[in-house]
Parts: structure tokens; sequence; C-alpha cells
């Protein structure tokens, strides 16, 4: 019963609440390609837990909820377009099987949640985060296009006026920031993030698991299918093939600005 499917993932049981944990404090917690398996194996495993009423998702250590993508995997795992539409595949099922998770999933957000951290956490149902939290995504800094199906929640949450700020803009909302825009659920003081949410979780928990499962799906499905064709989903991964994708990966690694050529 809750047992881990990555070991940098381990999964802690209190009572009918699971805590999965992103275990790499040394890079903000950041996923590889197998750490996004490993997520999507973990949230999948944990839905068929007939016992299970909520899931917490957290970083390890409070630096950091997670920093999303490692930049630093990208010359192996993202090159080139046959490798992107893998790596995109990915991790479009790793972050649709949080909205799929029967169960209620709670964020638990500490230090940076920025690019795919932020991606996971606007994928729960819930957001808890401190004050000085950073929330906010970074794929215009490296020529990435955001897909349109882990856009959709966030215009779902806080409209496209909002969407807009945080991917074309690039704003980095700190925790009150955030929380006025409608990023998170609630806003505490750093120090009480960890106790606040686990509180929300274990309210999630006394009531209903049925009637909590109903209306987590309810809310999914009352959106409908995505208003997009099979070739305009694909056609995201078409940054890999720019010149501007593999300049800007370079000018991060090297911790440099990149210059844009709008090719």
């Amino acid at each position: 019963m809750s047992e881990s499917c990555h070991p940098l993932m381990p999964i802690t049981r209190d009572g009918s609440v699971a805590t999965v944990t992103f275990n790499r404090p040394a890079v903000r917690n950041a996923f590889d390609l197998l750490m996004w398996r490993g997520l999507q194996a973990t949230m999948e495993a944990l839905s068929a837990e007939e016992d299970l009423r909520c899931v917490v998702l957290r970083g390890a250590g409070t630096a950091a909820f997670s920093a999303g993508a490692d930049i630093a995997a990208f010359s192996v795992e993202r090159g080139t377009r046959a490798q992107e539409d893998i790596y995109g595949a990915v991790l479009h099922t790793s972050m649709q099987s949080i909205r799929l998770c029967r169960h209620p999933v709670v964020a638990m957000i500490m230090g940076a949640c920025v690019g795919g951290g932020a991606g996971i956490a606007t994928m729960c149902d819930f957001r808890v985060g401190g004050e000085g939290i950073r929330f906010g995504i970074t794929a215009r800094s490296l020529g990435i296009w955001y897909p349109y199906a882990e856009i959709d929640p966030i215009i779902q949450m806080v409209g496209t006026g909002v969407a807009a700020e945080i991917l074309i803009e690039g704003r980095i909302f700190n925790g009150r920031e955030a929380y006025e825009k409608g990023l998170l659920s609630r806003v505490v003081s750093d120090a009480a993030v960890e106790e606040e949410a686990m509180a929300l979780a274990r309210r999630i928990a006394e009531g209903s698991p049925l009637s909590a499962r109903f209306h987590k799906a309810t809310l999914r499905n009352l959106r409908g299918p995505l208003p997009i064709t099979p070739e305009e989903d694909m056609a995201v991964n078409g940054f890999v093939d720019t010149a501007d994708f593999h300049n800007a990966a370079r000018a991060f690694l090297a911790k440099r600005k990149p210059v844009w050529q709008g090719r």
C-alpha cells in the first residue's frame, strides 16, 4: 500500500492522506524524464487505492516545491524533434495524471514553484503557499511553447488576462500576489505552509470520499474536450526546431541572458 514508484518520489501515509515528496533538493527538486514517468506511475497507483482520501504533493525541504524540468538534461532528453515528441507525450500524461487522480490533490508550496513545477501545482485541486514563494512559468525564457492542455487549467482558474501575464510577460508572483490573482487557494506565512496544507488535506479526508471523487470528476468533465486538432497539439513541440530554443538552453547553463533571433 502506497509504495514508492520512483526512488526520488517517496510516499508517506498519515491515515487516509498520502504525501508525495519530490526529493531532488540539490537541483530545486527539478524533474528529468524518468521522474515525469515516475509522477504518472505514482498518481495512477494512488488513484487506485480505495482507502485513500487525499494526496499532498510537496518538494523536499523549504527552498523549492519544484523548479520543473531539469534544464541540464535537455541536451540528452529534448535535443531533437523525435526526442521532444516523446518528452512532450510523457510530460502531458504525467501532468494529466494529477487531474485524473480520483482523489483530491493538494499542492504544498514552499520556495520556488516555477516552470513545470508551477504546471504541476496548477493541475492540483488546491494550492497552499507561503508569502515568500516564487510562482510562475518560465517558458518564454527558454523559447518553449507551453502545451494547450496545460494552459487550459490556468485559464479556467484565472482567465486569459492573468495567463498572458504568466506566459507572455513572464511574471513571477510572490505568495500574496499569486493568491490575489487566484492561483493559490490559501496563502499563509512561510512557516505555516505545511500545517495549513495538512489541515486542509485532513478536512478533505473527513468528508464523503464518493462525494469528493464525484465533484472532482464533474468539475473536470464540465470543461469538455479542448477545441484543438491533433495537428495543432503536436505542433507545440516545434519549438525544439528553433535556433532560439537551443541558444536559450545554452545561455541558461552558461548563466547569461539569451539573444533572441526570432527563428
